[in-house]
Protein backbone atom coordinates (compact mmCIF):
# COMPACT_ATOMS: atom_id res chain seq x y z
CA UNK A 1 0.00 0.00 0.00
CA UNK A 2 1.37 3.57 -0.62
CA UNK A 3 2.25 5.76 1.88
CA UNK A 4 0.40 9.56 1.85
CA UNK A 5 2.70 12.78 1.70
CA UNK A 6 1.45 15.81 2.57
CA UNK A 7 3.72 18.53 1.08
CA UNK A 8 3.16 22.37 2.20
CA UNK A 9 4.46 24.46 -0.44
CA UNK A 10 4.55 28.00 0.94
CA UNK A 11 6.32 29.86 -2.23
CA UNK A 12 7.10 33.18 -1.43
CA UNK A 13 6.40 33.80 2.02
CA UNK A 14 7.49 33.43 5.76
CA UNK A 15 9.49 34.92 7.56
CA UNK A 16 11.78 34.75 10.72
CA UNK A 17 9.43 35.16 13.51
CA UNK A 18 6.46 33.06 11.63
CA UNK A 19 8.71 29.83 11.09
CA UNK A 20 9.27 29.69 14.19
CA UNK A 21 5.27 30.16 15.79
CA UNK A 22 4.26 27.39 12.54
CA UNK A 23 7.17 25.04 13.52
CA UNK A 24 6.26 25.18 17.31
CA UNK A 25 2.58 24.61 16.21
CA UNK A 26 3.20 21.68 13.81
CA UNK A 27 5.53 19.86 16.60
CA UNK A 28 3.08 20.17 19.14
CA UNK A 29 -0.29 19.38 17.31
CA UNK A 30 1.76 16.30 15.61
CA UNK A 31 3.75 15.13 19.07
CA UNK A 32 2.86 11.80 20.22
CA UNK A 33 0.27 10.85 17.50
CA UNK A 34 0.67 8.05 15.29
CA UNK A 35 0.82 9.67 11.71
CA UNK A 36 1.34 5.70 10.58
CA UNK A 37 3.27 5.66 6.71
CA UNK A 38 2.48 9.09 6.22
CA UNK A 39 5.04 11.83 5.80
CA UNK A 40 4.92 15.61 6.23
CA UNK A 41 6.99 17.91 4.37
CA UNK A 42 7.58 21.51 4.48
CA UNK A 43 8.99 23.66 1.45
CA UNK A 44 10.16 27.27 3.03
CA UNK A 45 12.12 29.62 0.41
CA UNK A 46 15.74 28.42 0.58
CA UNK A 47 16.99 31.18 2.51
CA UNK A 48 14.43 29.68 5.77
CA UNK A 49 15.81 25.96 5.20
CA UNK A 50 18.61 26.11 7.75
CA UNK A 51 16.17 28.01 10.47
CA UNK A 52 13.40 25.50 10.09
CA UNK A 53 16.07 22.24 9.60
CA UNK A 54 16.45 23.44 13.03
CA UNK A 55 12.88 23.62 14.27
CA UNK A 56 11.50 20.21 12.63
CA UNK A 57 12.23 18.21 15.69
CA UNK A 58 9.20 15.48 14.59
CA UNK A 59 10.50 12.48 12.92
CA UNK A 60 7.22 12.36 10.31
CA UNK A 61 8.09 15.90 8.63
CA UNK A 62 10.83 16.99 6.84
CA UNK A 63 12.30 19.55 4.64
CA UNK A 64 11.71 20.12 0.71
CA UNK A 65 13.23 22.80 -1.46
CA UNK A 66 11.01 24.25 -4.12
CA UNK A 67 13.31 24.19 -6.93
CA UNK A 68 16.26 23.34 -7.88
CA UNK A 69 18.84 24.09 -10.50
CA UNK A 70 19.42 22.22 -13.99
CA UNK A 71 22.94 22.72 -13.21
CA UNK A 72 25.25 21.34 -10.95
CA UNK A 73 27.92 23.52 -9.99
CA UNK A 74 29.51 26.55 -11.65
CA UNK A 75 28.41 30.39 -12.59
CA UNK A 76 25.04 30.66 -12.82
CA UNK A 77 24.16 33.46 -10.82
CA UNK A 78 21.47 32.90 -8.10
CA UNK A 79 20.82 29.20 -8.56
CA UNK A 80 20.51 26.47 -5.91
CA UNK A 81 22.11 22.92 -6.47
CA UNK A 82 20.33 19.40 -5.32
CA UNK A 83 23.83 19.30 -3.34
CA UNK A 84 22.94 22.36 -1.80
CA UNK A 85 19.52 21.83 -0.58
CA UNK A 86 21.02 18.61 0.57
CA UNK A 87 23.39 20.08 2.76
CA UNK A 88 20.54 22.18 4.49
CA UNK A 89 18.40 18.87 5.21
CA UNK A 90 16.17 18.77 2.48
CA UNK A 91 14.40 15.16 1.08
CA UNK A 92 12.34 16.30 -1.72
CA UNK A 93 12.04 19.32 -3.90
CA UNK A 94 9.28 20.51 -5.98
CA UNK A 95 10.42 20.67 -9.74
CA UNK A 96 8.21 21.98 -12.46
CA UNK A 97 5.36 23.65 -10.37
CA UNK A 98 2.99 25.40 -13.05
CA UNK A 99 4.02 28.80 -11.51
CA UNK A 100 7.59 28.31 -12.37
CA UNK A 101 6.46 26.99 -16.41
CA UNK A 102 4.86 29.74 -16.41
CA UNK A 103 6.71 32.66 -15.20
CA UNK A 104 10.05 31.07 -15.80
CA UNK A 105 9.36 29.52 -19.13
CA UNK A 106 10.45 26.38 -17.88
CA UNK A 107 10.47 23.16 -20.69
CA UNK A 108 9.86 19.50 -20.39
CA UNK A 109 13.33 18.82 -20.69
CA UNK A 110 14.47 21.44 -18.21
CA UNK A 111 12.40 19.46 -15.52
CA UNK A 112 13.69 16.32 -16.69
CA UNK A 113 17.03 17.60 -16.11
CA UNK A 114 16.27 18.87 -12.81
CA UNK A 115 14.28 15.92 -11.39
CA UNK A 116 17.16 13.93 -12.70
CA UNK A 117 19.89 16.70 -10.70
CA UNK A 118 17.93 15.67 -7.47
CA UNK A 119 18.30 12.33 -7.61
CA UNK A 120 21.63 12.18 -8.47
CA UNK A 121 21.74 14.70 -5.20
CA UNK A 122 19.89 11.88 -3.09
CA UNK A 123 16.59 14.25 -3.04
CA UNK A 124 13.13 12.51 -3.74
CA UNK A 125 11.76 15.25 -7.10
CA UNK A 126 7.97 16.21 -6.38
CA UNK A 127 7.25 16.54 -10.36
CA UNK A 128 4.56 18.99 -10.90
CA UNK A 129 2.01 18.11 -14.18
CA UNK A 130 -1.24 19.18 -14.99
CA UNK A 131 -3.23 21.38 -17.68
CA UNK A 132 -4.79 24.54 -18.00
CA UNK A 133 -8.39 25.83 -17.65
CA UNK A 134 -8.26 25.87 -21.81
CA UNK A 135 -6.85 22.83 -22.26
CA UNK A 136 -9.15 21.02 -20.55
CA UNK A 137 -12.14 22.79 -21.58
CA UNK A 138 -11.03 22.09 -25.40
CA UNK A 139 -10.67 18.15 -23.97
CA UNK A 140 -6.65 18.03 -23.97
CA UNK A 141 -6.41 17.24 -20.44
CA UNK A 142 -5.09 13.50 -21.38
CA UNK A 143 -3.13 14.71 -24.06
CA UNK A 144 -1.50 17.35 -22.09
CA UNK A 145 -0.77 14.67 -19.20
CA UNK A 146 0.47 12.27 -21.90
CA UNK A 147 2.79 14.07 -22.91
CA UNK A 148 4.41 15.38 -19.87
CA UNK A 149 4.26 11.97 -18.68
CA UNK A 150 6.21 10.68 -21.68
CA UNK A 151 9.08 13.67 -21.49
CA UNK A 152 9.23 12.10 -17.40
CA UNK A 153 9.53 8.15 -19.23
CA UNK A 154 11.76 9.26 -22.12
CA UNK A 155 14.05 11.46 -20.19
CA UNK A 156 14.64 9.26 -16.85
CA UNK A 157 14.10 5.65 -17.75
CA UNK A 158 13.67 3.71 -14.41
CA UNK A 159 15.28 6.24 -12.81
CA UNK A 160 11.02 7.43 -12.45
CA UNK A 161 10.48 4.93 -9.94
CA UNK A 162 12.55 7.34 -7.28
CA UNK A 163 9.61 9.96 -8.32
CA UNK A 164 6.58 11.53 -6.69
CA UNK A 165 4.22 12.79 -8.81
CA UNK A 166 1.98 16.02 -8.34
CA UNK A 167 -1.02 16.28 -10.24
CA UNK A 168 -1.99 19.94 -10.23
CA UNK A 169 -4.83 21.18 -12.61
CA UNK A 170 -3.75 24.76 -13.23
CA UNK A 171 -7.33 26.09 -13.30
CA UNK A 172 -7.84 25.26 -9.38
CA UNK A 173 -4.33 26.72 -8.22
CA UNK A 174 -5.01 30.08 -5.86
CA UNK A 175 -8.15 30.06 -7.39
CA UNK A 176 -10.57 28.47 -5.03
CA UNK A 177 -11.75 26.45 -7.40
CA UNK A 178 -10.69 22.37 -6.31
CA UNK A 179 -11.08 19.41 -8.96
CA UNK A 180 -13.84 17.48 -7.93
CA UNK A 181 -13.14 13.62 -6.32
CA UNK A 182 -14.53 12.88 -10.24
CA UNK A 183 -12.10 14.86 -11.79
CA UNK A 184 -9.10 14.83 -9.81
CA UNK A 185 -9.89 10.42 -9.89
CA UNK A 186 -9.61 10.53 -13.80
CA UNK A 187 -6.18 12.28 -14.12
CA UNK A 188 -4.65 10.15 -11.28
CA UNK A 189 -5.58 7.23 -12.75
CA UNK A 190 -4.94 8.24 -16.28
CA UNK A 191 -1.03 9.48 -15.05
CA UNK A 192 -0.91 5.51 -13.31
CA UNK A 193 -2.40 4.08 -16.61
CA UNK A 194 0.63 6.23 -18.63
CA UNK A 195 3.21 5.11 -16.25
CA UNK A 196 1.97 1.25 -16.17
CA UNK A 197 2.16 1.05 -20.19
CA UNK A 198 5.79 1.26 -19.50
CA UNK A 199 6.59 -0.65 -16.46
CA UNK A 200 3.43 -1.61 -14.62
CA UNK A 201 5.53 -2.59 -10.82
CA UNK A 202 6.19 0.96 -10.75
CA UNK A 203 3.00 2.47 -11.56
CA UNK A 204 1.55 0.68 -8.96
CA UNK A 205 3.90 1.93 -6.31
CA UNK A 206 4.33 5.71 -7.37
CA UNK A 207 3.03 7.94 -5.59
CA UNK A 208 0.71 10.26 -7.11
CA UNK A 209 0.13 13.38 -5.10
CA UNK A 210 -3.31 15.90 -5.59
CA UNK A 211 -2.76 20.25 -5.62
CA UNK A 212 -5.27 22.55 -6.14
CA UNK A 213 -6.91 24.70 -3.56
CA UNK A 214 -6.77 22.08 -1.25
CA UNK A 215 -7.72 22.88 2.34
CA UNK A 216 -8.90 21.42 5.76
CA UNK A 217 -12.25 21.33 4.69
CA UNK A 218 -11.77 19.22 1.26
CA UNK A 219 -8.34 17.06 2.73
CA UNK A 220 -9.95 13.80 3.92
CA UNK A 221 -12.46 13.56 1.07
CA UNK A 222 -9.45 13.61 -1.54
CA UNK A 223 -7.48 11.48 0.64
CA UNK A 224 -10.24 8.94 0.37
CA UNK A 225 -9.54 8.46 -3.66
CA UNK A 226 -8.75 5.87 -4.82
CA UNK A 227 -5.18 6.90 -6.52
CA UNK A 228 -4.40 10.03 -4.61
CA UNK A 229 -1.63 9.33 -2.56
CA UNK A 230 -0.90 12.16 -1.53
CA UNK A 231 -1.67 16.36 -0.97
CA UNK A 232 0.39 19.64 -2.53
CA UNK A 233 -0.93 22.62 -0.20
CA UNK A 234 -0.29 25.83 -1.19
CA UNK A 235 -2.49 29.06 0.62
CA UNK A 236 -3.90 26.79 3.33
CA UNK A 237 -0.34 25.63 4.26
CA UNK A 238 0.48 28.83 5.71
CA UNK A 239 -2.14 28.75 8.90
CA UNK A 240 -0.55 26.54 10.78
CA UNK A 241 -4.28 24.92 12.82
CA UNK A 242 -5.84 24.51 9.03
CA UNK A 243 -2.36 23.14 7.72
CA UNK A 244 -2.37 20.54 10.75
CA UNK A 245 -6.39 19.58 10.03
CA UNK A 246 -4.94 18.67 6.59
CA UNK A 247 -2.02 16.21 8.17
CA UNK A 248 -4.47 14.84 10.35
CA UNK A 249 -7.46 14.37 7.18
CA UNK A 250 -8.61 11.16 7.33
CA UNK A 251 -6.58 9.58 10.13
Amino acid sequence: MRSKIIIANWKLNGNWSFNEEFASALSKGLKEIDLKDRQIVICPPNVYLQQMNGLLLEKSIFLGGQDLSDELSGAFTGETSGAMLKDFGCRYVLVGHSERRERHFETLDVIVKKAVNAISAGITPVVCVGETSEQRQNGMMKEVLSEQIQSLVTGMGDQIDAVVLAYEPVWAIGTGETATLEQAQEAHQWLRSEIEKVNPAIAQKLPIIYGGSVKAGNAAELLQVADIDGLLVGGASLVPHEFLSICLAGL
